[in-house]
């Protein structure tokens, strides 16, 4: 008798050990997905890049900055508080144009916050939230010139950078306006602005935003302007996330139309794309565009460049 009661109280105090371990952590039925797996884990992995000036990238410090990279902080906030935590681990993981796919889809991250364009073949691999950028192919001038429209380059020497879908475009306007351009190609984006720069070429066409920095790191920004008409479709960057969430997606979805359609969202995008910033203090000078403007006041998560 005495060797029962001494195993039934041994079992008891185990199981009393044991229950609040449990309680801490219960099952909850309803979540699926990441939302599981961060309420399971208690953390959250923003993937991010070095050098995706100004979206995502490394400060003097060495500390991830920038303005995707912002947009990833607050959808890790919403999700801490949709899922009722009282603290949210945020991990952070670099990852390379190679390297941000495949580790979004076998779970090492869970939010990928760079340049990543949301497109229908990406679309098949990745989930995308709403569009935080829309890039296009425009052209670099120096100020003098005065060239700010497509028809403006009538009968001028134009760069590109060969191999890309820039210059294909610039090709194709050409052609089918017949304005007698004269189209050079440029190994790099380096060699383009030079030739520009020096005179070999009247405008250098390229995405948008790899023309501002451009730009906002040569000898004298002030000299040169960007033109304000397109020469291409919008182009959506979005945060990328896993495939077929769709919990998960929603919560993500939730977090950033708030954030595009408030001051705050307009104010992010000021931050970074209008004013210095770090570490050289760069400003990139580039004031949001209307189809921006109309893509942050009706957020879609739309990989078609009609839909802006």
């Amino acid at each position: 008798m005495r060797l029962k009661a001494a195993l039934l109280l041994s079992a008891l105090v185990a199981a009393t050990a044991c229950s609040p371990a449990r309680a801490q952590n219960p099952a909850d039925p309803n979540l699926t997905g990441t939302l599981k797996k961060v309420k399971d884990t208690g953390a959250l992995t923003i993937g991010y890049r070095d050098a995706s000036v100004p979206f995502s990238y490394l400060d003097g410090n060495q500390k991830p900055v920038g303005y995707a990279y912002e947009i990833c902080l607050k959808v890790a906030d919403a999700v801490k508080a949709h899922l009722k935590l009282e603290k949210l681990d945020v991990r952070l993981n670099p990852v390379t144009s190679a390297t941000r796919i495949p580790l979004i889809a076998n779970g090492t991250i869970d939010l990928e916050c760079g340049s990543t364009t949301n497109n229908t073949d990406r679309q098949k691999q990745a989930a995308f939230t709403n569009t935080h950028f829309l890039t296009a192919t425009r052209f670099v001038a120096k100020k003098e010139k005065g060239l700010d429209k497509t028809d403006d380059l009538k009968g001028r020497t134009v760069v590109s950078t060969s191999g890309t879908t820039n210059i294909r475009q610039i090709n194709e306007i050409n052609a089918a306006r017949g304005l007698g351009m004269r189209i050079l190609p440029a190994k790099d984006h380096a060699e383009a602005f030079l030739m520009m720069e020096t005179g070999r070429a009247d405008a250098f066409v390229m995405d948008d935003v790899l023309l501002a920095a451009l730009v906002a790191g040569s000898k004298a920004p002030e000299a040169y302007t960007i033109s304000s008409e397109a020469q291409s479709q919008p182009e959506p960057y979005g945060i990328m996330l896993r495939k077929d969430d769709a919990p998960f997606k929603a919560v993500v979805d939730a977090a950033t139309a708030a954030l595009y359609k408030s001051p705050e969202g307009k104010a992010l995008y000021d931050k970074w794309f209008t004013q210095a910033i770090p570490p050289r203090g760069i400003n990139l000078k580039l004031p949001m565009s209307e189809p921006m403007q109309k893509a942050f006041a009706n957020p879609s998560d739309s990989a078609d460049p009609a839909a802006y």
